[in-house]
Parts: C-alpha cells; sequence; structure tokens
C-alpha cells in the first residue's frame, strides 16, 4: 500500500499543506517541523513525486528539443551537448525529431507543450512557420539554435554560416578552382541561404564568374542527384569542384561520383560543412567546414535556462553567432591541369 501525503502528515501531527511547504521550499518551515516531517518520511518510506514537487514550484525541470534529423550525428551531437547542461543545471530532455517537416513540428510543438515543459531548443528544419506553428512557438520559452527564426525567436544561437562558404570559396580557388558547384542549396532554410551567398560572392570577387548553384535539400539523397546531374560538366571540365551545403549531401555526392566512375579529388575536388563523424572516417577523408555542434547545444541550453531565470547561466538571450573553421582533408585537390580549371581569367 503506498504512502501519502496525509499519512506523512498524521505521523508527523502537522497539516498535510505543512508536509508540502516542507517538500516544495515554497513557504518557511521551522526546523523543528521540519526535522518532524523528514522522521515521519524515513518512518513511513514515503518517496515524494518529483512530478507534484515540480508543479508546486511552477515548474518542470524539463526541456524540450527538436531536431530535424537525428540520423544526422550533426544533431546528435548538437543533442550532446543540450543535454550535457540540462543535466547538470538538474533538467531533463525530451527529444522529438521532425524530419524537416512542418508537421512534425507543429506536433511535437503540441505535444510538448501538452506535457508543460518550461522552454524549449528549437532547430528548424521546415519552411517558413505556418501561423498555427508561429503561434505555438510565441507562447513557449524558446531558443532558436542552428536555424534563425527572425522576430520569432527572442533568443538564437548559430554558426557563422556565411563566413563557411567564404572560407571554402578561398580554399578552392587557391588550389587554382574557376569552375565550381554548390549543392543542397535550400531557399527555404537561412543556414542554406548564408552559405550559399558567402561563397557565390566571394568567387565572383575571386575568379571573377558566378558558380552554378544546384537546388535541393540538406539529405544525402540530394547530394546523390545533384551530382549525377553534374557528371557531364564534371566531364568536361566545366565543373572541377563541389562545394556541398552540409556533409550529407557530400557523402551522396561521393557514393554518385564513385559510381559513376569518377575519382575525388583527381576529377573534382568536393568540400562539405558540419565536420560530422563520417566526415573524418570516410575514404579519402572529407574537407569540410567545421561546426561546434556540441558547444552550440551546450551554449543554447544555457541561454534557455537563462531565459526561464534559472540561476547560474549567465548567456544572455540575443544572437549569438558561434565560428567556424575549415578542416581540410583529402577530397581537394588542384583541379585537372588538362581542364577549363586551368582558366584562371574567367573566360
Amino acid at each position: 500500500m503506498s504512502v501519502s501525503i496525509s499519512d506523512v502528515a498524521a505521523r508527523a501531527g502537522v497539516s498535510r499543506a505543512t508536509v508540502s511547504h516542507v517538500l516544495s521550499g515554497n513557504r518557511p518551515v521551522s526546523q523543528r517541523v521540519q526535522d518532524l516531517v523528514r522522521e515521519a518520511m524515513r518512518d513511513l518510506g514515503y518517496v515524494p513525486s518529483r512530478t507534484a514537487q515540480n508543479l508546486a514550484r511552477g515548474t518542470t525541470r524539463a526541456i524540450g528539443l527538436l531536431v530535424p534529423d537525428i540520423g544526422n550525428s550533426f544533431f546528435a551531437e548538437l543533442a550532446k551537448g543540450v543535454e550535457q547542461t540540462a543535466i547538470e543545471r538538474g533538467f531533463n530532455v525530451l527529444l522529438g525529431n521532425t524530419g524537416w517537416t512542418s508537421e512534425r513540428e507543429l506536433f511535437y510543438l503540441e505535444t510538448l507543450k501538452s506535457q508543460a515543459v518550461d522552454g524549449v531548443v528549437y532547430a528548424a528544419g521546415a519552411p517558413a512557420p505556418t501561423p498555427h506553428l508561429a503561434e505555438l512557438l510565441a507562447g513557449i520559452p524558446m531558443v532558436a539554435v542552428d536555424e534563425e527564426l527572425g522576430e520569432l525567436a527572442a533568443a538564437t544561437v548559430v554558426s557563422d554560416n556565411r563566413a563557411g562558404g567564404v572560407l571554402t570559396a578561398h580554399h578552392l580557388a587557391g588550389l587554382g578552382h574557376r569552375r565550381a558547384a554548390v549543392i543542397g542549396a535550400s531557399p527555404d532554410l537561412v543556414s542554406s541561404i548564408q552559405r550559399v551567398d558567402g561563397f557565390v560572392a566571394t568567387w565572383i570577387e575571386l575568379v571573377g564568374r558566378a558558380p552554378t548553384v544546384v537546388k535541393g535539400s540538406f539529405e544525402e539523397e540530394s547530394g546523390y542527384q545533384a551530382a549525377v546531374e553534374l557528371t557531364t560538366l564534371i566531364r568536361a571540365g566545366e565543373v572541377t569542384a563541389i562545394f556541398a551545403l552540409n556533409d550529407l549531401v557530400a557523402l551522396g555526392a561521393l557514393r554518385a561520383l564513385r559510381e559513376v566512375g569518377l575519382t575525388v579529388p583527381v576529377d573534382c575536388s568536393v568540400v562539405g560543412f558540419d565536420d560530422i563523424w563520417a566526415a573524418r572516417h570516410v575514404t579519402p577523408g572529407l574537407t569540410t567546414v567545421r561546426q561546434d555542434a556540441v558547444g552550440m547545444g551546450s551554449l543554447a541550453t544555457t541561454v534557455l535556462l537563462r531565459v526561464l531565470g534559472h540561476p547560474g547561466s549567465d548567456a544572455e538571450p540575443g544572437r549569438h553567432v558561434l565560428p567556424v573553421s575549415l578542416t581540410e582533408r583529402g577530397t581537394t585537390a588542384p583541379p585537372p591541369a588538362t581542364t577549363g580549371g586551368d582558366d584562371r581569367d574567367g573566360h
């Protein structure tokens, strides 16, 4: 038979309300009465409900984390950063995998709101929010991470995506490439737009011609299909380097090029973005722009706890931009000497 607060109150000779005050700490109770209540709890083997305690304090001590693709190890690393920091501060994390769709984002936000989490770390993966989704986001303490949400998010933690595009353009142009393609470009994601903008503007400045831009998504199959479409241009020397807008897209491109008999980096160089686990272990190793996914998740959680008024969280709400770096591995090299890749004047 379970022991209730009433049983504890009767054993200690106090009211149920007094026992509740001892458990919640919301109201002062004399040390003598606290000792009586705790002795009664020990005698009866009473274990307080953490959920009830949290609700009494007006908090669940839980936050939600929404990511678009937990199968992408970038988001797994981001989740690790969120979880580590949340646990250190006494919070649990509820994870939702939204699959790059507004419908799943809406489902998870409604679920999290019904479960009364204290706040949400939200990595958007869908196009512009629907009115219903925007209404939900406005009603939950929230920090946007990895993707910017404009006015919908008072606090944002992102990488310097534009700088990543700039770094990639300098790297490929410095190797002698003059004909490049960008693949996986999504007009619906701010991170994609910024990476494309940084690369294109710098490429034109350095090379004097615009790169080819292939629209797609941040998924491996998108990279595969884009590389297949570019095969003819690569064989003709009209494309000697590919900038994939994330590492999964790059891995898809590497698979496609291998299947059609093209060698990386001899026939075509490839650069990714994220520096996921596979980038370091594929052969040849993937040259990529590194984001600090764990640090991003940790900072986003710290900011959210500050939004929630949690002591010890000193990161101010606002826009936080983390630096990126280029990690050079085996998928980039100078262009083939016999192709248009040597055309340095852009003509």
